[in-house]
């Protein structure tokens, strides 16, 4: 007893450290996976902020553009009228100038060559010599008091000029509307060439309207793929609201371009993911194998102990024939030769049971195929197994319905599974009250049913799952004298699937169990 306790802490040990190292792995990937995520998200929402204010400045240096392509034109168009104008007057000024062409000097200055001091200061002499004796110095100072004042006047009225040109402009030009004071090809260029200059390589598609949402214009491949995320900008927001414009811009690759900076993290990501279901898959099988070895551990110390019953029982026996004795007694002879008998048959009982285990680990059974009279077979193992259920004040009995009952089965394998099922319902039985067996064939949808059904224990719903599982064994099953390794039931399993049939069960606690085997019929 000490050493199966110390074999049972020893267990729970290796069992703790398991979950230990499973749970700090775990944790470990689930944080590399919590850095991984949140680095990727951190690098999108970066990504989409640089995006954000790389598409305002080229929307806001594309509208300062467009006012100042408006400017431009206007001033085109106002210098052009002036040039108009002043050729009315040009033949009365070249007539002056002839006039004035004899070259008069203003003290040492030529006329012409102040006028183009006014108009070219570089053209100005760096010092005047004065041909006029005691007189130079003031001659001279007169004559850049002269330029100055010239130059100022020039001043004065080009910046009139301006101001009279703004003035008309902001006069004129906003009673327009806006689709006569936008070039809408020129528009989209600038905006292409500034998204450019920012980094932005993508297509786009751009809507221009009015201050109260009427669209005077659409590119002419626009789609509206990402149109819930456009960006938007005024147009001549210095205009009445009437006179304003609105550019609304959006990028259908958005998404894709934002994206493509943390692509290369994904297969890291995945690598992560992998490595975490490995991890997990790995403790599972580790769990699952220790789990079996602990019930191969049991199946063997109860196999162990099942021989040695039958085997210490032979060799008494033996022991007790060698007694002259015994030989004069008919009655003891034949006593202790069914006790052989007997004993031998509960061996080799055993010794098919470690058979059944070997079979499973093959995953390969040999079988013998034939046509069966199912009803037939089922009726012979009732006879049979009859005198068990009686020993054990119980009562089986037989609804062998099926009016087609031919089958291709193996006879051995076919008869042993039935028998396994009615030694499951001896096993089960409820000790308080007298068991019941009820045996039933029926046709159904071209196949052959088998139900066996009792008045026992029941299955609770959890073991329900698992009772065709290998090595598993209901608990309360330990209360019987008829003790087993958990392998009737899976070997039950494995030749009706074999025998391409199907079987499930139905148990409720307290009431009993029914299992229901469905096999094709022979086909003639």
């Amino acid at each position: 007893m000490v050493i199966i306790k110390d074999h049972v802490n020893f267990a729970s040990m290796k069992k703790s450290t398991i979950w230990t190292l499973g749970i700090v792995m775990g944790i470990s990937f689930l944080c590399l996976l919590y850095l991984q995520v949140s680095y990727i998200e951190e690098m999108v929402k970066m990504r989409k902020e640089q995006f954000d204010e790389s598409v305002a400045r080229s929307l806001t240096k594309a509208a300062r553009n467009l006012e100042l392509d408006e400017t431009y034109r206007f001033l085109q168009r106002d210098a052009e009228r002036t040039i108009a104008q002043s050729d009315t007057n040009r033949t009365d000024s070249i007539n002056i100038v002839k006039l004035n062409s004899s070259y008069h000097s203003y003290d040492g200055i030529s006329m012409f060559r102040m006028r183009m001091a006014i108009t070219s200061p570089s053209l100005a002499p760096k010092a005047v010599i004065s041909k006029s004796k005691g007189v130079g110095n003031n001659s001279f100072s007169q004559s850049l008091e002269l330029q100055r004042e010239i130059i100022k006047n020039k001043y004065v009225y080009q910046r009139n000029l301006l101001e009279e040109a703004v003035y008309t402009m902001m006069r004129t030009v906003s009673d327009k509307p806006l689709e006569r004071r936008i070039d809408f090809s020129k528009l989209g260029g600038d905006l292409k060439s500034e998204l450019l200059d920012n980094g932005i390589d993508i297509p786009f598609h751009f809507t221009v309207s009015t201050g109260y949402g009427r669209e005077v214009y659409r590119c002419s491949d626009y789609e509206e793929a990402g149109e819930e995320y456009s960006y938007t900008r005024e147009l001549f927001p210095e205009d009445p609201p009437a006179k304003m414009g609105l550019l609304k811009i959006h990028f259908p690759t958005m998404n894709d371009y934002i994206f493509s900076s943390v692509r290369f993290m994904i297969p890291s990501l995945i690598f992560t993911v992998v490595l975490l279901i490995t991890f997990i898959f790995t403790i599972v099988v580790i769990f699952r194998q220790k789990k079996l070895t602990e019930i191969k551990n049991d199946f063997i110390n109860n196999m162990t102990h099942e021989f040695k019953t039958p085997i210490s029982t032979i060799s008494l026996a033996a022991q007790m024939l060698q007694d002259p004795s015994v030989g004069k007694s008919p009655q003891m002879f034949q006593h202790i030769s069914n006790v052989i008998n007997d004993e031998t048959k509960r061996l080799r009982f055993q010794v098919e049971k470690v058979l059944q285990m070997s079979m499973f680990e093959r995953q390969k059974v040999t079988m013998k195929m034939k046509d069966i009279d199912a009803n037939e077979l089922i009726n012979g193992v009732i006879n049979t197994f009859a005198l068990k259920v009686e020993k054990h004040n119980g009562k089986i009995t037989a609804n062998l319905e099926a009016e087609e009952s031919m089958i291709f089965v193996d006879e051995m394998h076919f008869t042993n599974v039935i028998f396994n099922l009615m030694d499951n319902a001896v096993k089960y039985k409820r000790p308080d009250e007298e068991l019941l067996l009820n045996v039933r064939t029926w046709n159904e949808s071209g196949r052959l049913l088998i139900s066996i059904q009792d008045n026992g224990i029941g299955i609770k719903k959890e073991d329900l799952k698992k009772i065709f599982e290998k090595f598993y064994r209901v608990h309360t099953g330990n209360l019987h004298d008829v003790k087993g390794f958990g392998l009737g039931l899976a070997y039950v399993k494995k030749i009706v699937q074999d025998l391409k049939g199907t079987i499930r069960a139905e148990s409720e606690v307290g009431v009993g169990t029914k299992f229901i085997i469905a096999l094709p019929l022979l086909k003639n």
